[in-house]
C-alpha cells in the first residue's frame, strides 16, 4: 500500500467520520471510558474493531508480539504492555479484561525454532513469556505429535498463561477478587473469524457466539 492508497483510506474515514460526528466530538468533550481493556497480537490480520464490530470508545487496546502479557515487575525500566495495563485498570478503570490469542500465532511457531539473529535480540527475550505453553503443549501432546496440533495447544495454553500473569499485577489481582474486573481469555480463529472463549468451569474453549442473542444464520 502507498501513500495514496492511505490517502484514499482517510477520505472515506472522513466520510465516516462527518456521519458520526456527534459522538466522536463527545468522545473529544467528555474523554474516553472504554468498557473493556483488549490484549492482542499485534498480527495484521487481527482486527479487535471489525471482530467485535465496537465503536469508537469501546476498547482501550494493547497489540503485541504474541498478546503476551509480562509478569508485574516494579522496576523503573520501560514496560509498554504494563504501562497500558497499569492505566486502563487504574486510571480508565475499565471493567473487563480481554487477552485474545489467535490461530497460526507467528509468535506461538518461533517458540519451536532457533533465533539466533542479532538483529532479533528483543523478539527472542520477549518469547520467553511463551515458553511455558509450549513446555506444557509437549509435555500433554508429545514432542513428535503433529506440528499443527501442537502449535493450536500452545497457542490455546499460551492464553491461559497470560491470564496468570496478569493477576500478578496487585491492582488486577485485588479488582478480580472483589468482583469489580472480570478476565476473559478469547481464541480468534483467522480461518473462519470464529471466537472461542475459555470457560474456567468447564476448562474448555466454547464458541463465544452461543452467547449472543442474534440470528444463528448469521
Amino acid at each position: 500500500m502507498n501513500l495514496e492508497e492511505y490517502a484514499q483510506g482517510n477520505k472515506l474515514f472522513k466520510a465516516y467520520f462527518k456521519k458520526n460526528k456527534e459522538s466522536l466530538l463527545k468522545l473529544v468533550r467528555s474523554g474516553q471510558s472504554p468498557k473493556a481493556l483488549f490484549i492482542g497480537c499485534s498480527d495484521s490480520r487481527v482486527i479487535p474493531d471489525l471482530m467485535v464490530q465496537s465503536d469508537p470508545g469501546d476498547l482501550f487496546v494493547i497489540r503485541n508480539v504474541g498478546n503476551f502479557v509480562p509478569p508485574y515487575k516494579p522496576d523503573e525500566d520501560f514496560h509498554a504492555t504494563a504501562s497500558g495495563i497499569e492505566y486502563a485498570v487504574s486510571v480508565l478503570k475499565v471493567q473487563e479484561v480481554i487477552i485474545c490469542g489467535h490461530t497460526h500465532c507467528g509468535a506461538c511457531s518461533s517458540l519451536y525454532e532457533d533465533i539466533s539473529d542479532p538483529s532479533l535480540i528483543h523478539t527472542k527475550k520477549w518469547l520467553e513469556l511463551g515458553e511455558s505453553a509450549k513446555t506444557t503443549a509437549i509435555l500433554s501432546l508429545g514432542i513428535n505429535a503433529p506440528k499443527e496440533e501442537l502449535l493450536r495447544l500452545t497457542e490455546k495454553l499460551s492464553i491461559m498463561k497470560q491470564i496468570d500473569n496478569i493477576l500478578t499485577y496487585p491492582i488486577i489481582k485485588k479488582r478480580f477478587e472483589n468482583g469489580s474486573l472480570s478476565i476473559h481469555g478469547w481464541y480468534y480463529d483467522i480461518e473462519t473469524g470464529n471466537i472461542d472463549y475459555y470457560n474456567a468451569d468447564t476448562y474448555e474453549f466454547l464458541p463465544l457466539k452461543d452467547l449472543a442473542q442474534t440470528d444463528d444464520n448469521l
